[in-house]
């Protein structure tokens, strides 16, 4: 069969309901990792989310255990006339997992009305979630990217926000989840001022006094935040909801962008060791591949989504 498929191919035959046939377990490379597909990685040529029909069915087709999808693109999805029965049993006819959902609610601000309607928001999102069969959902700091703190401003005049602050916050999120079996990750956003290192929301996991806490490392958001991956085996392998990987070039840390990143191994993030050190950890978790590079945006999304697996897997077996 060829490997090659067009968007238009793809788009019709999700429409017509085709049966898509992932890879059998005998076929995938056993490493005790399962793999998934951040649907950012393959973006259309202008940098638009792809319909999740499409989506789904190039995490299939590709070899992907799982798919990763936004916020946005299930709105964009429900908005088209779908309905999240529809969406469950799409992924489920594919043979897809949903790991996570990548969400944007503003839990973590200091402003108490926009926190209220970032918790409004997020039990929106959470029962998304949940209805497509996902039983996790990210939580970067959004809306608490900005600020100072001593170490970049004596004078301190716009704080960032209080972590043992945010931990109170991260347990009423999760306290919202359990009502739909939904648990949020705090995620690490290396360019933040909030949660920019591993440690900071680490930090607000630990203190949050809730079970079911756990965080959301990314390759290129540790690198562009300056935490290092020897800090990784502190973690137990509970404590990771999902891992995003990605790889990054010889670029400063103040200078890197999102765009920058680039296929598993293409790059000089060390992450055969990264892989060795989850392994250790009996880390047997979901790896994201989650990249915004614009030029694999301009390529055929099956063979970008083929090729990004091909070099993760040949990074951990």
């Amino acid at each position: 069969m060829s490997t090659d498929i067009s968007r238009r191919t793809l788009l019709a035959g999700a429409a017509s309901g085709f049966t898509i046939t992932p890879l059998t377990a005998t076929e995938k490379p056993q490493t005790g990792f399962r793999f998934c597909l951040n649907t950012s990685t393959v973006r259309d040529q202008d940098g638009k989310p792809r319909p999740l029909p499409e989506l789904i069915a190039i995490a299939a087709k590709a070899g992907y255990d799982a798919i990763e999808p936004w916020i946005a693109e299930i709105d964009a999805y429900l908005k088209s006339g779908g309905t999240l029965k529809e969406l469950r049993q799409r992924i489920d006819d594919a043979g897809l997992k949903v790991p996570d959902v990548i969400g944007f609610a503003e839990w973590i601000v200091d402003d108490a009305q926009r926190r209220k309607k970032g918790l409004e928001q997020a039990q929106r999102d959470m029962d998304w979630a949940a209805q497509i069969g996902s039983q996790h959902i990210a939580a970067p700091p959004v809306g608490a990217t900005g600020g100072t703190s001593p170490r970049d401003d004596p004078k301190f005049s716009q704080p960032v926000v209080d972590l043992l602050a945010a931990a109170d916050r991260y347990r009423a999120l999760l306290e919202l989840g359990e009502k739909m079996g939904v648990v949020p990750i705090v995620e690490v956003w290396g360019f933040s001022k909030t949660l920019r290192r591993l440690g900071e929301a680490l930090l607000v996991a630990m203190e949050c006094g809730h079970a079911r806490a756990c965080v959301l490392p990314d390759v290129y958001h540790l690198y562009k935040g300056g935490s290092d991956f020897t800090g990784l085996p502190l973690l137990s392998a509970q404590a990771i909801g999902i891992f995003h990987v990605n790889d990054y070039p010889r670029i400063d840390r103040e200078k890197i962008t999102d765009a920058d990143r680039v296929f598993p191994g293409d790059g000089i993030a060390p992450l055969r060791e990264l892989f060795r050190t989850l392994q250790r950890m009996n880390y047997t978790g979901y790896l994201s591949l989650e990249l915004f590079n614009r030029q694999y945006w301009k390529q055929n999304p099956l063979e970008i989504a083929k090729t990004g697996l091909a070099k993760l897997r040949a990074l951990v077996t």
